[in-house]
């Protein structure tokens, strides 16, 4: 069974394998047959966790002792190299490798490390019914004198998962090499990349231990060898190769995501090029490609996603959803606990899904963020079955622990997620934020202190004013507003709206980073304004104040639920003065502003309330004018919807549409399509775009669209004859509206063949996509834009339409981008076509739009008819 050590334990050397691990499971099991069968089965799995790290990290034989005192189990590993510390490692549950010290610690009794001359050895005890008693400890990491590196502003979270995914790819990396050859990394150059991963990981992992856990960004003193540089190109290389495999899926490890391989390219490029005599350069100056710049850091909250107004679903790299508030799970049909866990597939269209996952799947393996910080219109699965049109903008942010999230804002497609904020209005960049500004001290000349007071006042006034005008919604103007007041004004602030049915909404409650969660039971829905209630936010809400609360809110009487909850706020955020302020517009009272400070130091004073009195006066004007700028726009919106015709359903031929309105500026418009069937039989297809991107054009548009529907059904002419009595009606009617538009015929029996005769007004010409994907544009017929010249006559374009072949008829803000020739944009809509010939319609407009229509500047719209006889 084994020889016996000096204790009297059984004990067996084994080789350099990796088979090694499971004949030391063997022999355990033999030499502690005595034992409870619990302890049996935990030793055995610690014992292979520690032999895989000799065979993996120490490289040497292992010699393994086991014995049973009294019932506890004693275990001890022995490895040929004392020099190489341990390092543990607290890595998640899910992380690939890491974790068998963690094991060690967490089921074992007792344990240990003990290094001598010649080796180090680590130990473990196992007492019957678990493990009570842990005065042994393991050694903290020790590194080795040598040349300092500074690396400067380094994310704490970003660090963790990149050394997770390093530590895997080696960790498979060395497996395969045990097994055989791999291809490009020999031994050597692979025992170096380990020695010099393991030596890089104990340096960062000493100096993390100097600073506070909760800290984001730190930056690090390295102790390491003043010959590294050499060994860290080493690493590098090997690394490359490893990511190379993870490619090519000749490994189980995906390879790292671009933000991971950008920090370990600044991370050895650190390390080399101080020992060159370089200076260090910070993480957060370091330039990346969208989706990898270090600016990008956000940390993940799923009380962000919970609390936002905003449609917002999570999803991590298993491509699962992790969190989805209220709004999205309403927009699409759940709930929103039903949603978590389920795969992100169950919300994307059946005719999307293998493109979803193929994307998805290339995020992984290439790491090429194709979408990620782009609003795409595209459309989304409701739970019965409906396409829901949507604007899609998804961004990056990292776990505590390293992990990935993936955050997708939803809007419906003719309102537009803010591109430059995350759930509840978060900057895109930690690092964008202003630092928290101190309360000017006094110079002791009244007269500077006087003009700094009033240009502070000012500036306060000024940029909480832009912070609403500048905002793409109320929630996240109020947002930005809350974040400005906390670092300049207050330590928390909260503001409180009426709503439509005469009821109170937190709106917003904003609080410095350093005062830990959000108070939730403090936000949404308010207790109602009764008659009974007479706490400070009650008068606000009635219009009295601004109201100074000079004390701390005192334990008596309250009268009513809103009092109560207000006090419970106060109580809960801390306010050692507060004031309180209504908000007026139009002569209404609309809302109130609560801005509190915490400790004694610098309390509100009857100073303050003219400033509160100002901030509220402008603060009201602008939520009164983004609230009708929002009703606007949901009546626009609501207009356009309603004139998006129901295309007609026919037999022998196929029929798509897609509209979304732009990604940047208009909410609705006047670009329109339109579809029916005349009744001599022809098929009639119009697209069009009236000038123009507001309500106007919306009207202008729908009155256009019922005139030719009414001139193209009552006389069933030519389609340029149709044009040109709509272009004098038009002028006629309207004098100063202007618009392009092809009107198009699909002429022939159900079987073919098939001719378009089209006719075109100042429009992009037809695009026919060959079923082989050939493709050209059919430009005959093209004449004025109508509103010009009603009296010219209108050309004629007649083209043969092959079965299965495609007419797609498309408006400007598809194809043309500001600053580009024509021809280029022309040609790229061919070349995308091209490679969509066989893919169903639904399909083809809606790649369309995700390749072509993402972050546009135009509305867009797209009608695809194909012909497809039934024999």
């Amino acid at each position: 069974m084994g020889d016996l050590d000096a204790r009297g334990a059984s004990s067996r050397r084994f080789p350099r394998a990796p088979e090694s691990a499971a004949r030391a499971r063997r022999f355990v099991r033999a030499a502690l047959g005595d034992a409870a069968p619990d302890l049996i089965d935990t030793a055995q799995l610690l014992v292979s966790e520690l032999v895989t790290n000799v065979v993996l990290h120490a490289r040497t034989e292992v010699e393994v002792a086991a014995r049973v005192d009294d019932g506890t189990v004693h275990v001890r590993v022995s490895d040929r190299r004392p020099e190489r510390g341990l390092v543990p490692h607290a890595y998640p549950p899910y992380a690939g490798t890491g974790q068998g010290l963690s094991l060690v610690a967490k089921l074992s009794s007792r344990r240990g490390v003990e290094t001598g001359d010649a080796d180090k050895t680590v130990w473990f005890e196992l007492a019957p019914g678990g493990p009570p008693r842990r005065p042994a400890d393991w050694d903290p990491v020790v590194v080795p004198d040598g040349a300092t590196v500074t690396l400067l502003d380094v994310p704490a979270a970003l660090y963790a998962a990149a050394q997770q995914h390093r530590h895997t790819l080696l960790h498979e990396l060395a497996l395969a090499v045990g097994a055989g050859p791999a291809p490009g990394v020999g031994p050597e150059d692979l025992a170096v990349a380990l020695d010099m991963s393991h030596l890089l990981t104990a340096s960062v992992t000493a100096a993390l231990r100097l600073w506070p856990s909760e800290q984001a960004l730190r930056s690090l003193p390295l102790s390491l060898p003043p010959g590294s540089g050499p060994a860290v190109r080493t690493l590098r290389a090997v690394l490359d190769r490893a990511e190379e495999g993870a490619r090519e899926e000749l490994l189980l490890t995906l390879p790292a995501l671009p933000r991971q391989r950008l920090f370990h390219q600044w991370l050895f490029d650190q390390i080399v090029g101080q020992f060159a005599g370089s200076p260090p350069t910070a993480w957060t100056v370091v330039p990346g490609d969208q989706g990898t710049s270090p600016s990008e850091l956000v940390a993940w909250d799923a009380g962000q996603v919970l609390a936002s107004r905003v449609p917002t679903i999570a999803a991590d790299e298993r491509n699962r959803i992790i969190a989805a508030n209220g709004p999205a799970a309403d927009m699409l049909g759940w709930h929103a606990d039903d949603l978590v866990g389920r795969p992100l597939t169950t919300l994307v269209p059946d005719h999307l899904r293998r493109r979803h996952v193929t994307a998805f799947t290339s995020l992984l393996l290439s790491g090429q963020p194709r979408i990620l910080g782009r609003s795409v219109p595209l459309p989304a699965l409701h739970r019965d079955g409906r396409l829901i049109p949507v604007r899609l903008f998804i961004q990056q942010q990292e776990t505590a622990d390293g992990r990935t999230v993936f955050v997708a804002q939803l809007s419906p497609r003719a309102s537009v997620p803010g591109s430059g904020t995350l759930p509840s209005g978060r900057p895109r960049s930690l690092r964008q934020r202003e630092p928290e500004r101190p309360p000017a001290r006094a110079t002791g000349d009244p007269e500077r202190d006087a003009d700094r007071s009033a240009l502070e006042r000012l500036s306060l006034l000024a940029d909480t004013a832009a912070a609403l005008s500048n905002a793409p919604g109320l929630h996240e103007g109020l947002e930005q507003v809350g974040r400005i007041l906390t670092e300049r004004l207050a330590d928390w602030c909260a503001v409180d709206l009426f709503t439509e049915n005469a009821q109170v909404e937190r709106m917003s409650i904003t609080h410095r980073p350093s005062q830990g969660r959000r108070p939730e039971e403090y936000e949404g829905r308010l207790p109602p304004v009764s008659d009974a209630a007479r706490g400070p936010l009650a008068r606000a809400l009635r219009g009295a104040g601004p109201l100074l609360l000079a004390e701390p809110p005192s334990a008596g009487p309250v009268t009513s639920a809103l009092g109560a909850h207000f006090l419970g706020l106060l109580r809960t955020m801390g306010a050692d003065s507060a004031v309180v302020a209504p908000l007026r517009a139009r002569r209404q009272i609309i809302g109130a502003l609560t801005v509190a400070r915490r400790g004694r130091g610098t309390p509100f004073g009857e100073g303050d309330l003219p400033l509160v009195h100002d901030l509220v006066s402008s603060l009201a004007l602008g939520v009164d004018n983004l609230r009708l700028h929002q009703e606007t726009r949901n009546i626009a919106e609501r207009l356009q919807r309603s004139l998006l015709p129901r295309l007609p359903e026919i037999g022998h031929l196929r029929l798509a549409a897609r509209y979304a309105a732009s990604s940047a500026t208009a909410q609705v418009g006047g670009d329109w399509y339109d579809a029916f069937v005349l009744p001599g039989g022809d098929i009639s297809m119009v697209i069009g775009d009236v000038s123009g991107h507001n309500l106007d054009a919306a009207i202008a548009m729908s009155q256009l669209r019922s005139m030719l529907r009414g001139i193209a059904v009552d006389r069933q002419e030519p389609p340029e004859t149709v044009l040109r009595r709509l272009d004098l009606a038009n002028h006629s009617l309207y004098h100063e509206s202007t618009a392009t538009c092809v009107y198009a015929l699909l002429k022939g029996p159900e079987d073919g063949p098939w001719e378009l005769v089209h006719s075109s007004a100042g429009h992009p010409p037809p695009l026919l996509i060959g079923a082989d994907g050939d493709t050209r544009y059919l430009e005959g017929g093209a004449g004025l834009m109508l509103g010009v010249d009603p009296d010219l006559p209108r050309p004629r374009g007649r083209d043969a339409v092959p079965a299965h072949s495609t007419v797609l008829l498309y408006t400007d803000g598809l194809i043309e981008r500001r600053g580009e020739h024509l021809d280029v944009a022309l040609q790229r809509l061919r070349l995308h076509a091209g490679a969509l010939a066989r893919e169903p319609l639904d399909t083809l407009c809606d790649e369309l739009l995700i390749g072509l229509g993402a972050d546009g500047d135009d509305d867009i719209a797209v009608l695809a008819l194909r012909p497809v006889p039934r024999r």
